[in-house]
Order: C-alpha cells, then structure tokens, then sequence
C-alpha cells in the first residue's frame, strides 16, 4: 500500500527548493550578526572576571557561545549563504560601542557591568535558541540542515541560558541588594 502524499510544506526538497533564498540570507546575516555580539561579550565577560567564580563558570559558556558562531557559518556555506561582511562588522562595532555606556562611576568597574553584560548576553543566547529552531523546522524540508545536529545546538543553547540567568540573578543580588521571596 502507497504511503498517502505529504502536504507541500512537509515533502523533503533537495537544496531548499520552496525557501527564499534571499530572505533566508537576510535572516542568518542577521543573526551572525548579534552571534558576533554575543561571542565578543562573552569573551569580554570572561575576561574582566577571570578570577572569579562568575569568570569561571562562564569560560566555558563563552567558549560554546564563540563555537555557536563558528558553527552557523558553516550552515550558512552548507546553504549556499554568502556571509555579509558588513553585518559582522556592524556587530562586532555595536558590541565595542555598547561598552562605553555609563555605568554610575568613571574610574573604576561598576557592579552593574556584569548585570548588563549578562543580560545581554542571555538575550544573544536566547536569539541563537530561536534561530536553531527555526532551522530545525526548515530541516524537516531541506536536506542540507541536519536536524539532529540542531537539536542538539538547541539543547546546548538551553543549558547556556540556565547558566547564565543563575548568575544573572546572583549578580543581581551582588549589585543591587535584591534577594528572592
């Protein structure tokens, strides 16, 4: 007995066939670009609190969230997705330009930094979790996602944000004074 044909939007198509490539450009472009922020904040965060438990716990963290970046690179070349050297640059100047924001003192770091860094850093984190899914639904019809390999970005993505929001809230109480219950 024939299996009944799949709805058009759920047949497996070779090479994307059915996507818009140039939307689909425009949409990895853009989250190359916050994954730049991300990676340079992390990178950023590790470093100024290297000696600390937060530096430690986040080394590693950081150290996916740069391989994450790395990694939708080659999605994008497996797609056929010229990265928009632009759009990186934009990101990796936005990131620069985020540090200099005021932070209530002009000589020495204030406790808000890590704070803000981390929450930036979890919306980045958070923003990876929506694109991995976003092509693991894709992958049901294009061949050259491998929806495995997005699941498990997805999880790893996940244990990234549970990391970072126990220490965002810990840093939180640090600087501010605010505990839970």
């Amino acid at each position: 007995m024939n299996a009944p044909p799949q709805p058009r939007a759920l047949r497996r198509h070779p090479a994307g066939q059915g996507v818009d490539a140039k939307l689909l450009g425009i949409y990895l472009n853009d989250h190359l670009a916050v994954a730049v922020v991300g990676a340079e904040r992390a990178a950023s965060l590790v470093r100024t609190a290297r000696a600390s438990a937060l530096g430690r716990a986040l080394g590693p963290v950081a150290a996916q969230i740069a391989q994450d970046r790395t990694t939708l690179v080659a999605i994008m070349r497996d797609l056929g997705v010229p990265v928009r050297r632009y759009k990186v640059c934009a990101g990796w100047a936005g990131e620069k330009m985020g540090r200099l924001k005021p932070n209530g003192r002009l000589v020495r770091p204030s406790p808000l930094g890590a704070v803000l860094d981390l929450e930036a850093l979890r919306l980045a984190v958070e923003g990876n979790v929506a694109l991995w899914q976003s092509l693991s639904r894709l992958s049901a019809t294009d061949e050259r996602l491998d929806s495995a390999r997005l699941a498990t970005l997805v999880e790893r993505a996940r244990r990234q944000q549970d990391t970072i929001e126990e220490w965002r809230v810990r840093q939180v109480e640090k600087a501010l004074g605010a505990t839970a219950g």
